[in-house]
């Protein structure tokens, strides 16, 4: 578990406080559509107003690429941010360090929330500028970084101003942290690992990590294609990085000498095309045929994969198991996160999945809130995963050693 301090661990009282969010949240019509990362990240924010902070919110929004775009203006999320503070009043300012941020910082009360504008709006801001971080701390005298899904980001925000800064880690970051150390760490075992997606090559360094961390490797969707393939199978017109073979079976052969069981699909669902309603049909592993796609697990799959986890007490889900968009693709997905579901719920299972299309798979199938955790982070998450070190969990590391 990183050693970081908390908000326990600051005194906050007449202070103002920095802290750094994620509210890069899809916007229809210049409304936030899904305010779900407001709302994970208002309890931090509310604590520290009832402690009697003066609470400066940072975030970015999409990709300015350092100057203002319109469209990606923070001001229409003060009013959400509003809604889930219960009604506490956000004022907001147009830029994110110069005069008029001063000023409405300036002007905070205890107990006082601010919204800046869009962090990305500034060049620094991704270049990981000391002077953008600099003028950015001239703003507060703490920092709280409750933005996990950007901890994988060596922004000026994100890393550069924890080290300016008396730093801790916010509600959400501390939540994510323990979860993930709770699930590769120190796991209460059996281990498994669940990881679909479309490509092994965005997934490496991931199934590279894992296969030496967990007792079993569930491999789904696109990326199981590869390694059916490698594996002699014949996979039709499928999603399939042929040229990846030979990094399939040295992924297999590894598993095999750290004793991780690899469960590849049995049986699938193909079809000519991917379209709704498509008419699919449900073939052996070794009976594809060469004109179709695979596009979900079997039947057959999807029951032993959920016997599977009746055998399991951890488990780390990253990646839809098929092209669950579409149905009927989704059965198969559907199938092992409602067996996951059930098993958490009656506490014989703690589940912890990440990333943006399997937060969205879980949802599809109505148990994301039976999952233990759900993490928000999409690029962080998987990076964790990978056993990489994410600069803004080494930042407040260093701050808290400081």
């Amino acid at each position: 578990m990183p050693a970081f301090r908390t908000l326990d661990d600051l005194d906050v009282r007449s202070k103002h406080v920095l802290v750094r969010v994620d509210l890069n949240v899809p916007m229809k019509d210049g409304k936030p559509s899904d305010t779900t990362r407001i709302d994970r990240v208002a309890p931090t924010i509310d604590e520290l107003a009832r402690k009697g902070a003066r609470v400066i919110v940072l975030s970015h929004l999409g990709r300015p690429k350092g100057k203002p775009v319109a469209e990606y203006s923070l001001a229409p999320l003060a009013p959400a941010l509003e809604i889930s503070l219960g009604g506490r009043k956000v004022a907001f300012a147009r830029d994110c360090v110069g005069p008029e941020a001063s000023a409405v910082a300036a002007k905070l009360e205890d107990g006082q929330v601010a919204l800046l504008e869009n962090l990305r709006f500034e060049p620094g801001e991704e270049a990981n500028d000391a002077g953008f971080a600099k003028a950015l701390a001239a703003l507060g005298e703490l920092y709280v970084d409750d933005a996990f899904a950007c901890a994988h980001r060596a922004h000026a925000s994100v890393e550069a101003l924890a080290r300016l800064l008396p730093a801790a880690a916010g509600r959400l970051m501390e939540a994510e942290l323990s979860h993930l150390a709770a699930a590769l760490e120190r796991p209460e075992r059996p281990l498994c690992a669940l990881v679909g997606g479309a490509k092994v090559s965005t997934k490496l360094a991931l199934l590279g990590n894992l296969v030496a961390k967990v007792d079993s490797l569930v491999i789904g969707g696109g990326m199981a294609n590869t390694f059916l393939a490698a594996l002699g199978s014949q996979v039709g017109t499928s999603l399939c990085e042929h040229d990846l073979a030979e990094t399939a079976r040295a992924v297999l052969a590894r598993a095999a000498a750290r004793k991780c069981a690899i469960l590849l699909p049995t049986d699938a669902v193909v079809a000519t095309g991917l379209e709704a309603g498509s008419a699919a049909h449900v073939v052996d592993i070794e009976a594809v045929p060469a004109g179709e796609m695979i596009l979900d697990i079997g039947p057959r799959t999807a029951a032993a994969l959920a016997r599977h986890l009746e055998g399991c007490r951890t488990l780390v889900w990253n990646g839809p198991l098929g092209a669950f968009e579409t149905p009927p693709f989704d059965a198969g997905t559907n199938v092992v996160a409602r067996a996951a579901a059930a098993l958490s719920k009656a506490g014989k299972l703690k589940s912890i999945a990440g990333g943006g299309d399997t937060v969205a798979a879980l949802h599809h199938a109505g148990v994301a809130q039976d999952f233990s955790y759900v993490s928000t982070a999409g690029g962080a998450f998987l990076e964790w995963l990978e056993g990489k070190e994410l600069p803004g969990v080494a930042a407040l590391e260093a701050a808290a050693k400081a």
